[in-house]
């Protein structure tokens, strides 16, 4: 059993790993680089690309905050260090979130060339473009297959019909 466990833990996988930091470290990408590359390198991770992906407003605040910095690193880990590594970011006040996944599909070219997906602005509608209350359609909705009204089937409870005092009987 020791000797399997001690395989496992040579064993180096690639993982692709997702740091998002508080927006106060925007300003000092440096030192958010330091720390990330110090959390990889405690859990005998070597870091293959470690850079800024982005820095993004956040879609809710997380701890407070409302903008965030990501930071994308690609490294070679044992299969055991992972869970560490997201226990110590968890322990952390200053990575809010991390999410790990493997990446053995990827070469080192794929990885240093990977660059954030533009944001793309909502498309917004005035209110006088959108139809008033009176004028959209009532009724059934016909995207929905199967029965969505009318008459039921006769079935345990029968088509309602019946009276309650009917099924207490039985």
């Amino acid at each position: 059993m020791a000797k399997a466990k001690t395989i496992a833990e040579k064993t180096n996988n690639t993982y692709e790993a997702m740091f998002l930091l508080g927006g106060a470290h925007a300003s000092d990408v440096d030192s958010a680089v330091k720390l990330v590359r110090g959390i990889l390198e405690r859990h005998e991770g070597k870091p293959i690309v470690l850079k800024k992906w982005d820095e993004r407003k956040l879609a809710y605040e997380i701890r407070g905050e409302k903008r965030g910095l990501y930071l994308i690193a690609f490294f070679t880990a044992p299969s055991l260090a992972v869970a560490a590594i997201v226990r110590d970011v968890e322990l952390s006040d200053q990575i809010l979130r991390v999410i790990v996944t493997r990446a053995d599909h990827l070469n080192a070219e794929e990885m240093a060339a990977v660059e954030p997906q533009p944001i793309i602005p909502r498309e917004e509608r005035n209110t006088w473009d959108r139809p008033a209350w009176e004028e959209r359609p009532s009724g059934p909705r016909r995207d929905r297959p199967g029965d969505r009204g009318g008459v039921r089937p006769a079935g345990k409870f029968g088509r309602g019909d019946e009276s309650v005092e009917a099924f207490a009987k039985d």
